[in-house]
């Protein structure tokens, strides 16, 4: 008999333990898909960092009235630069939403020259500046969700428990609020860059009327 509650003892004390080890090794799991996340997101951040400067270059060469919009854009961009060596989602967050809200000030207002939107070295700027928010928003995302994940498995029991005490805390989302986004690229063609003509049509005649170019194709009857 006693033999037996021994053994129901260690098997308890197994189950115990290995139950702990895999939740454990779970929470492990999860929070290095919060930190794989993030570098994710820091690879993208700095692509777009480093697209700015050609870009603010390439505006500079076609629109020498925007200075004040390209200087506050440079501006977010050096505060960008800054946050993202701090690793804090909630500075980056707040920066990051001030960069893409002068990123999309400048992108309207370089609608009024034409010439600038057909140059070759915008539009591949303004593509890859595109590709680059939408990745962004995509890394954001998945790594919002791996936060949701970890945060659940942190303040919900069994983790409750143990997890804080071994080193577990919660992660900070990251909010990126901004009020417009880069526009996709639009072909404007030929006739945009030369002023925006329009090729004339003409007037069509009305019932009962015929038109003066066909008029004067006609002979006249004779009297």
């Amino acid at each position: 008999m006693v033999e037996g509650v021994e053994w129901l003892v260690i098997v308890a004390v197994v189950l115990v333990v290995g139950g702990l080890a895999l939740a454990y090794n779970a929470m492990v799991r999860r929070r290095v898909r919060v930190r794989e996340a993030w570098a994710q997101i820091d690879v993208q951040l700095q692509r777009r960092h480093d697209l700015i400067p050609g870009l603010v270059a390439t505006v500079k060469g076609y629109a020498t009235h925007e200075s004040q919009t390209l200087d506050a854009l440079t501006a977010a961009r050096t505060a960008a630069v800054r946050a993202q060596a701090s690793h804090d989602p909630a500075v980056v967050g707040r920066v990051e939403s001030e960069l893409e809200n002068r990123l999309a000030s400048l992108f309207v207002a370089v609608e009024g020259y034409p010439q600038l939107r057909a140059a070759d070295a915008f539009g591949r700027l303004q593509e890859e500046l595109v590709a680059t928010q939408d990745k962004i928003a995509y890394a954001r995302h998945f790594y919002n969700t791996s936060v949701r994940d970890l945060n659940t498995s942190i303040e919900t029991l069994p983790g409750s428990l143990w997890a804080r005490p071994l080193g577990f805390t919660p992660a900070s989302y990251l909010e990126i609020d901004a009020a417009a986004r880069i526009p996709a690229v639009v072909d404007l063609g030929d006739d945009a860059v030369a002023g925006g003509e329009a090729s004339a049509e003409l007037p069509r005649a009305r019932p009962g009327e015929t038109n003066q170019t066909q008029r004067s194709g006609e002979e006249e009857p004779r009297v």
